[in-house]
């Protein structure tokens, strides 16, 4: 199976903060495994490699989905990297979380693909929709959809909704209203290293 369904603590811990995967903090502070303590300088690789992995979790996507979206970013004019940081934003799934209508990512991919999200008056039970620029996110018209939405609303994932995002709380109605700016990306990492990471195979 493509989703990871392992401890999520643990890669926090190993990766760093991931608000996509996980709200949980570990109080431990080394990396996990008999090694955890290490200081040796890793390799270029290494931290390339340890860059793609944080997108990969946090977004939860698979190699090869990951791949397919660092191919289309390049073919699109503009830095490679922001691009293709947009791609991963402008999903479905995270459109859902970042509105604070679930805590984390697999949450909302839970609710896209159980149906109780509704893009333009239209289900979408795919979590890799990619949103638009003027797109409408409303929940399901049942009580079971707002009650679940409404209890997620209360402890968002993230205190700030991004500026190309907008929610109308009372009537639970998401609006997209442009593209996501490079400095409203929650999660910290060096998006060109994960493109040196793929030109490099």
């Amino acid at each position: 199976m493509s989703r990871y369904r392992g401890p999520r603590l643990r890669i926090c811990r190993r990766l760093g903060d991931l608000p996509g995967l996980s709200r949980k903090v570990s109080k431990k502070q080394n990396p996990p495994g008999e090694h955890g303590d290490k200081n040796r300088k890793p390799s270029e690789y290494a931290v390339r490699l340890e860059e793609k992995q944080k997108i990969r979790f946090n977004y939860g996507i698979n190699e090869k989905q990951l791949l397919k979206y660092v191919k289309m970013a390049k073919k699109v004019q503009g830095s490679t990297g922001k691009i293709l940081l947009q791609f991963l934003e402008m999903r479905l799934d995270n459109t859902v979380f970042r509105l604070g209508m679930a805590p984390t990512i697999p949450a909302a991919r839970q609710l896209v693909n159980h149906g109780h999200i509704h893009v333009n008056n239209k289900s979408v039970s795919i979590g890799s929709y990619q949103c638009k620029p003027g797109d409408i996110i409303t929940i399901r018209n049942q009580s079971s959809s707002r009650k679940l939405i409404e209890a997620y609303l209360m402890f968002p994932g993230l205190a700030n909704i991004p500026s190309h995002l907008e929610l109308d709380s009372s009537s639970l109605v998401g609006k997209v209203n442009g593209l996501i700016e490079r400095e409203w990306v929650a999660l910290q990492l060096n998006e060109l290293l994960i493109v040196e990471y793929y030109s490099r195979k």
